[in-house]
């Protein structure tokens, strides 16, 4: 497997690939690979002849004052876990090469941005998009593949891929889950035992909610009053949001009879996490 540095270099890997009529997989990461990761690694092997891994923690889509400093960073336990799943190069560059000097150009796609994670994050997600962009464009990627986990962030991308006529399929995965429930995420690291524990919360509450749907009920209004309930049962919980949209544009519903996203953001201590399921 390759440890690919720089834009040139991923240039030429990607153009000699095509060269021999062989498709591209990309599976966008910003690095700590957990049992997530893995899953779309594997998924893009399966279906491509080439995988690449970008593993880039990237700086426009984190504000001022939030995490990018501290996001946990191992190249080389990255590397070994991508290759040991049959990734076939890593792309790692550094934020110069991404951003370099005199750099103004970026992405936004709107009203998709402007709720859920856009409230609290109003410049995260043109971060998001320009990177992905940017990474789709130097890879040369004929998939690109994504986890349902960041729901918001795959509905941007596609929005972002279908308006701009690129020519790349978005592939979207399956969340990953400990066996207690806790979807992965690389920030579960920063969970204070106690945090982790409460943590647990939050895939109970959408349990909750999924189970009052196949009972029957409708009110959006209803089921986020269980799923906040369940959620305030642990005291460490500071929800940023609960919200239930319509699957397709991310629109509020009051009454359920569409396919949704039940999305959460709930913050344990320093650490926000994310969860959502479909219905």
């Amino acid at each position: 497997m390759k440890i690919i540095t720089s834009v040139k270099e991923m240039n030429a890997f990607a153009d000699e690939a095509h060269a021999l009529g062989k498709k591209i997989g990309l599976v966008p990461t910003m690095g700590y690979l957990h049992d997530g990761h893995l899953s779309l690694i594997k998924k893009s092997v399966s279906e491509n002849d080439v995988t690449v891994v970008s593993v880039f923690v990237n700086p426009t889509q984190f504000a001022p004052n939030e995490d990018f400093k501290t996001y946990p960073r191992d190249l080389n336990r990255d590397a070994a876990l991508a290759e040991s799943v049959g990734a076939d190069a890593v792309f790692h560059p550094e934020p110069e090469e991404m951003y370099p000097d005199g750099y103004h150009t970026y992405i936004s796609v709107e009203k998709l941005t402007e709720v859920l994670c856009g409230v609290s994050r109003p410049t995260h997600f043109r971060g998001v998009t320009t990177v992905v962009a940017k990474l789709f464009n130097i890879a040369r990627a004929d998939r690109a593949y994504f986890g349902q986990k960041d729901a918001q962030q795959l509905a941007v991308v596609r929005r972002m891929v279908a308006d701009l006529n690129m020519n790349i399929e978005i592939v979207g995965c399956p969340i990953v889950r400990e066996s207690d429930g806790l979807a992965l995420s690389s920030r579960n690291v920063f969970l204070s035992p106690d945090e982790r524990s409460q943590a647990l919360v939050l895939y109970k509450s959408l349990c909750t909610a999924k189970g009052l749907l196949e009972g029957g009920e409708r009110s959006a209004a209803r089921i986020r009053a269980e799923i906040e309930r369940v959620i305030k049962t642990a005291p460490l919980a500071d929800i940023d949001y609960i919200e239930i949209v319509r699957y397709d544009d991310l629109t509020a519903v009051e009454t359920i009879d569409c396919k949704v996203l039940i999305a959460l953001a709930v913050r344990f201590g320093k650490t926000r996490l994310i969860d959502n399921i479909i219905f």
